[in-house]
């Protein structure tokens, strides 16, 4: 019998050398097949057993079963780019590709300009407890032809090495992994097929040393327009991935982007760290602008989240922000986001009409300070939150075309020189509540009512340290924010118990740190280090 298979299996080996898109690890449904770089045998092996492994991944393309098992061994190297289309498993019997043995996780590799691994019209594949490197290539890419794929796993890999260098343009999106220098391309922009990517999941992952992270696409139908052209943005019949997660996942030293969630509903990236993305400043030798990345944003998507991250390090000059609603993103989220050393927080980027319901809030904002950062342009934002938090050392934030909003309840505390600049129309506010702020160490203090220009009051001084920016129980600011309606947040941004409505990122009752208010002569002495910093900009020409 051991014979027969042998033998079978060769066929099929020569076989799918000979014909395109031919089936490997044909065998009966719930078979695990051996892969063994070390001690494995492409001659004598059957892959069926781990002491008759293959040593190199048989064929280029192939089909498996619901149950079926690819296991590479535990500190082997493999020269890969894997084809797995057609290939449906069950919730209760999922394929999987993973990792046998004793040692570090098995590598995966490839010289070729392709993808390491591609997952084409598959459902419930788990792929796991992998290394996976591609310096001229990309890792995983996948995509549907014809099908709906539902509850892909990628789980514990480690991808690295993926084309890190520096470019002049954007990348290419709409053709794999391996054009967009992605450690992770879902279908692409534009798509290839209408039929989505749902249930998708990403856990416990580092990717680093990579152009981009995970690009995340859904679909719209290009029978009615060019989804490049933002003017036709809402009329091209969007098909969403849903309902993806992208959970505890260290992204960092990138050219470019960590995550784009483009087109999806529900999706949710949480407990992530992007650090030192962005590492291409996209501007030419004459500081012109060539091209925009940002770590994590949205475009096109609805529902969706970005919680309990870590964002810092960006230097892309155009953009290089952490908050970044895009091209018809509506009622998307931005919540308990640590933000530092960025070009700047905020910019929102709505194109045909004003973008529906996003939310920001309890995020704290620290040294954001290359660039000025915006709520304004174009159609602008209906309905938005923008609440309880806390912008420290913050250049020029500009607000307008906020529409039935609430700008309620944040700290911002400006570098010396820089201000809120508002639009003069109040139409650009129409019915929208901007109130409970404090705008520290701005010269003008922008719009009426409810509004602090006071020292915050923080509990400490070390602008590394997060804690810093909790508030001591003296502040002025504990128990003076306004209410949000709506507003489900039971913890804050430290993760305290939400008690008070306090204004900025922290919700507790006051820490035990000493608090004392500004002397007049410190507030006179601030007073004229801020004019002079403004007559310093305006005579070096900025803004």
């Amino acid at each position: 019998m051991k014979k027969c298979l042998s033998v079978l299996f060769s066929f099929l080996f020569m076989c799918a050398c000979a014909l395109p898109a031919a089936p490997a690890f044909a065998a009966a449904q719930g078979t695990s097949y051996y892969i063994d770089s070390i001690d494995g045998s492409d001659e004598t092996g059957d892959g069926l057993s781990p002491a008759t492994a293959w040593k190199s991944v048989p064929v280029k393309e192939c089909t498996l079963q619901a149950g079926d098992r690819v296991l590479f061994r535990r500190g082997g190297t493999y020269e890969c780019t894997l084809t797995v289309s057609d290939s449906l498993g069950t919730p209760e019997a999922p394929i999987l590709i993973t990792a046998y043995g004793k040692g570090d996780a098995p590598l995966l590799t490839t010289d070729a300009r392709a993808e390491v691994l591609r997952l084409f019209d598959c459902s419930y594949v788990t792929v796991s407890d992998l290394e996976i490197t591609a310096h001229n290539g990309g890792g995983v890419w996948i995509d549907t032809h014809s099908r709906e794929s539902v509850g892909i796993t990628l789980e514990n890999l480690t991808i690295h090495d993926i084309q890190n260098y520096k470019v002049t343009n954007r990348d290419n999106l709409s053709a794999g992994a391996a054009e967009a220098r992605a450690c992770v391309m879902v279908k692409g922009l534009p798509a290839r097929s209408l039929y989505p990517v749902n249930d998708l999941i990403i856990a416990d992952c580092e990717m680093y040393d990579c152009g981009n992270g995970v690009s995340l696409w859904g679909a719209f139908d290009q029978r009615l327009g060019n989804p490049w052209n933002d003017d036709e943005l809402c009329d091209l019949a969007p098909v969403y991935n849903e309902n993806a997660l992208i959970r505890d996942v260290y992204f960092h030293d990138m050219d470019a982007e960590a995550v784009i969630i483009g087109i999806c509903d529900g999706a949710l990236m949480t407990r992530c760290r992007a650090i030192d993305c962005c590492q291409g400043e996209g501007v030419d030798e004459n500081g012109k602008i060539l091209y925009f990345t940002a770590a994590a944003w949205f475009w096109g998507s609805e529902n969706s989240t970005i919680e309990y991250c870590e964002i810092a390090g960006q230097k892309n000059v155009g953009d290089g922000m952490t908050v970044d609603f895009d091209s018809q993103s509506n009622h998307c989220t931005y919540q308990y986001i640590y933000s530092h050393d960025n070009v700047r927080f905020v910019v929102n980027n709505a194109k045909t009409s004003p973008q529906q319901g996003n939310v920001v809030r309890y995020c704290l904002s620290v040294n954001d300070n290359k660039g000025r950062n915006a709520l304004t342009g174009g159609p602008g934002e209906t309905g938005l939150l923008f609440y309880n938090n806390t912008i420290v050392n913050s250049l020029r934030f500009d607000i307008d075309n906020i529409f039935d909003s609430y700008f309620v309840n944040n700290i911002f505390v400006f570098e010396d020189g820089y201000r809120m600049n508002t639009e003069a129309d109040r139409n650009a506010y129409k019915g929208s509540v901007i109130a409970g702020n404090c705008y520290y160490n701005c010269l003008s203090v922008p719009f009426t009512g409810a509004k602090f220009n006071t020292l915050p009051g923080f509990a400490g001084q070390d602008a590394n340290d997060a804690a810093s920016f909790m508030l001591s129980k003296d502040s002025p600011l504990i128990g003076a924010g306004v209410s949000v309606p709506g507003d489900d947040c039971e913890t804050d941004f430290f993760g305290n118990a939400v008690v008070s409505r306090n204004i900025g990122c922290y919700g507790g009752t006051g820490t035990d740190a000493p608090f004392k208010g500004e002397t007049v002569f410190a507030r006179l002495l601030r007073f004229f280090r801020t004019l002079f910093a403004i007559l310093k900009n305006l005579f070096e020409g900025k803004k």
